[in-house]
């Protein structure tokens, strides 16, 4: 059971400021990207994106950052103070307003901050029930192992229970990834990555390769999966078969069975769990089915399902049940803008 003051669940990603608007097949076109997915910024391509959104597209600022979302959304469920999120920001107006956002949704920053290059951005272009995300990584790329393993850092690190860490940092320090997945492994506590994007299976294979052996639980989506098939030659497109073939990889901690988990969008999320001699356990959990007149923007959805997740796995809570928070929080999620949750707070029930 979580318990207030220990900020038992540790995230680790890149911080970032969404610069939200609703776009149209136009803005897509011009910028050469797809109605649903996630892709890093070109300096050549995409830097006129930001200012174009705010100036003809009425974007607000929204705080973001995947891994960033999901620690705000566990903290939204779980006791005060029981979540922490490292990523480096610049020192500017823009990592203040992450710090302050995180802080007043109960979440402990330990940001390294950037002197010299300013806070990472998010382009969020919205059509329908779409999002197009384009990342601009900045400070947030500048993330260093040597802030992770000061003093004062580690010893939060060591106290902690669990720890989350999104993939797109797989672009950042890997490093500083390998350190949280060995104190993990070595201490037998749970290690959860994120797949994050269909860019990260498909680019940045080496380094999630390098990861993947310490992974306890692996989350991601129907076309991630599909990605990470395709670039680890898994010849299926059966979500359950690919999970299983993730599932069953070569582990370090074999204490814990691996579990693979993947939503497929309103279609049931489907949880795989390595078991001796190659077999595996195969759970499915339905959606909060919610009236498409009450689906006001999708992003950080995803995140939001991670968070309802993770907060399920700190709480003790079963498989089954964590997968439903995270359902329940997502289903929250896409009612708000942007990757948010409703105020006053609303309580999880089964």
């Amino acid at each position: 059971m979580a318990a207030k003051g220990n900020y038992e669940l540790l995230c680790l990603e890149n911080p970032l400021l969404d610069i939200q608007g609703v776009g149209d097949e136009k803005l897509l076109e011009k910028y050469g990207l797809k109605a649903n997915d996630a892709i890093l910024a070109d300096p050549e391509k995409h830097m006129g994106l930001y200012e174009d959104l705010m100036q003809n597209y009425k974007a607000v600022l929204i705080a973001g950052g995947a891994a960033q979302n999901t620690a705000r959304g566990a903290s939204y469920i779980l006791p005060s103070e029981s979540v922490l999120y490292i990523g480096c920001v610049g020192k500017d107006k823009y990592g203040e307003t992450l710090e302050n956002i995180c802080k007043e949704a109960g979440v402990k920053t330990e940001y390294l901050y950037d002197e010299k290059t300013p806070t990472g951005r998010c382009g969020v272009v919205i059509t329908g029930h779409n999002r197009s995300l384009c990342t601009d990584l900045a400070a947030a790329n500048n993330y260093k192992l040597e802030h992770l393993k000061q003093d004062r850092i580690w010893k939060q690190v060591e106290n902690a229970k669990v720890y989350y860490v999104g993939g797109f940092h797989l672009t950042v320090c890997v490093p500083a990834i390998k350190a949280l997945a060995e104190e993990a492994a070595a201490k037998n506590k749970p290690f959860i990555l994120n797949l994050s994007a269909p860019f990260i299976a498909q680019f940045f294979k080496d380094p999630l390769d390098e990861v993947l052996p310490y992974v306890d639980i692996l989350i991601g989506n129907e076309t991630e999966a599909a990605a990470f098939a395709e670039s680890h030659n898994i010849d299926t497109k059966d979500v359950k078969k690919i999970a299983e073939a993730i599932a069953n990889g070569p582990k370090k901690n074999t204490q814990r069975p691996r579990t693979v988990v993947f939503t497929q969008g309103t279609d049931p999320t489907i949880a795989v769990t390595a078991q001796e001699g190659g077999k595996v356990d195969v759970k499915e959990v339905p959606v909060h089915a919610i009236g498409e007149d009450k689906i006001y923007d999708t992003n950080g959805a995803g995140d939001a399902f991670a968070g309802g997740f993770v907060a399920g796995v700190v709480k003790g809570e079963s498989l089954e049940k964590s997968i439903d928070m995270g359902q329940w929080l997502a289903k929250l999620s896409i009612q708000e803008l942007g990757p948010s949750f409703p105020q006053p707070k609303q309580t999880y029930s089964s």
